[in-house]
């Protein structure tokens, strides 16, 4: 399990790996001694004469390293590695509160699923469990509430299974940054 340390500002990047390979980028990137960050999460895969449990990143298509911008030409001469993703020249940092929130995730072993992007919603923070002091969007899916995390650079989120009485809204946050509360109509939307 990974525990939150109280640390100076960590540099957070990603990478864009071929389809498939996110696993191996992971792999190599760390055995170059480069801090990286690959969620998965688990999902049952059935065929006619069986049933697999296997393993799907979170992010299909995405690698997180932390730092080591200066060894960018090693990054890049990664086998499955196409780009790290920047705006113009300058490589995209993603803040260490988002990898860890979806890191947080991923290690309380809830139930953790790729979820669509969302910019609206109560926005909420949980008050206990192993989410504790984690923030996100508050969403009602079917009988069960799930707290979606999003890397906002990537435009993509995931979800987790959580009880609605484990989390307070944000209000103080959500009008500072002009988010609209959903109606309950929007909330029991399905996928």
């Amino acid at each position: 399990m990974t525990t939150m340390i109280k640390q100076e500002k960590r540099n957070w990047f990603v990478l864009t790996a071929k389809h498939q390979h996110e696993p191996s980028v992971a792999r190599l990137l760390g055995a170059k001694g480069f801090e990286v960050f690959q969620p998965t999460y688990s999902e049952v895969r059935r065929w006619k004469d069986r049933s697999k449990t296997i393993e799907l990143p979170l992010f299909p298509g995405y690698v997180f390293f932390c730092g080591g911008l200066e060894r960018r030409v090693e990054v890049l001469a990664t086998p499955g590695v196409f780009s790290i993703v920047s705006f113009g020249n300058d490589a995209a940092e993603i803040g260490a509160e988002e990898i860890e929130a979806i890191r947080r995730a991923c290690d309380s072993r809830m139930a953790v699923r790729p979820h669509p992007f969302l910019t609206v919603g109560d926005r909420v923070r949980v008050t206990t469990g192993p989410l504790a002091g984690v923030s996100g969007i508050l969403r009602k899916h079917k009988d069960a509430c799930r707290l979606v995390l999003s890397i906002e650079l990537l435009g993509r989120s995931a979800a987790v299974e959580i009880d609605a009485a484990n989390v307070e809204r944000m209000a103080a946050l959500q009008r500072r940054l002009g988010y609209q509360p959903w109606t309950e109509q929007a909330l029991n939307l399905s996928n």
